[in-house]
């Protein structure tokens, strides 16, 4: 029988999300790669279940989301930052990071919902200097969002307090997605799980994750600690309505995608 397939990102917001997973589910294979790539490669059946970004799960149609388990903020998220030479108003050009589609979508909301303005998009390459860039403005995402200082640009935006200033709403970046047909076994306990260790060690994780980035150990576990939410509860099944609502609107999503969440399960283990 082929191991169940868990797809996850290896930045920082992802570590308490699979911590200790690999004992807790040593039948599956955890495969990590970019939240766009996850999400292509669960809708190719690559994948069982993928932490993907939320708009794609809209775009999808057909997944569930596992209870309980997201990568959420309820004000600043640190590691998603719009730099832009201008204020929001004025920007007519923006590049936007390749690695994740929901904070791409989120960028694009906000621009034209917030502030009125429809500027022209570019992709913005995991390998390429921003600062060498010609747009007004640069989103970048995850890791590379919490080193870059990038002082050409005059700005820098916090798209997580940007959508929680506007909306009073908690912002979900990505959840656990699973295919049509997967069996899991008890791959969702064991995730469910692991967010629960992971919760509990995000000192240790801070500390050997904060080596590995060259970031403050602090500073990493203030991130995972105070700063990022975990929870999929009404409060941010509330948010994703409303950035599917307005992102719909804008031809984004479909009209039609909706939240759909498994029946939660009873932790054994």
């Amino acid at each position: 029988m082929q191991p169940v397939r868990i797809g996850a990102v290896s930045y920082l917001n992802t570590k308490p999300l699979i911590h200790d997973l690999e004992s807790l589910a040593p039948e599956a294979e955890l495969i990590l790669d970019l939240p766009s790539r996850l999400a292509d490669r669960l809708a190719a059946d690559d994948l069982d279940v993928a932490l993907i970004p939320i708009v794609e799960y809209f775009r999808a149609g057909n997944y569930e989301l596992l209870p309980n388990i997201s990568i959420a903020s309820n004000g600043p998220v640190l590691s998603v930052t719009l730099f832009s030479r201008v204020p929001w108003p004025r920007i007519r050009s923006v590049a936007l990071d390749e690695g994740s589609r929901t904070s791409a979508a989120l960028t694009q909301t906000i621009l034209r919902h917030r502030y009125g303005v429809s500027p022209r998009v570019e992709a913005l390459p995991i390998d390429a200097d921003p600062e060498k860039l010609e747009t007004d403005a640069v989103l970048l995402i995850g890791d590379r969002a919490m080193h870059a200082c990038l002082p050409v640009f005059a700005h820098a935006y916090d798209l997580g307090q940007e959508w929680h200033e506007w909306t009073g709403l908690p912002f979900v970046f990505a959840a656990w997605a699973v295919r049509p047909g997967a069996d899991l076994g008890n791959v969702p306990e064991a995730l469910e799980e692991a967010k629960r260790r992971g919760l509990a060690a995000v000192g240790p994780i801070a500390a050997r994750e904060s080596r590995r980035l060259g970031l403050d150990a602090g500073f990493c576990r203030r991130y995972l600690a105070n700063v990022l939410r975990f929870d999929l509860g009404p409060r941010e099944q509330a948010g994703m309505q409303k950035f599917r609502d307005l992102a719909a609107s804008l031809g984004l999503v479909p009209q039609a995608a909706r939240i759909a969440i498994r029946q939660p399960f009873a932790t054994s283990m």
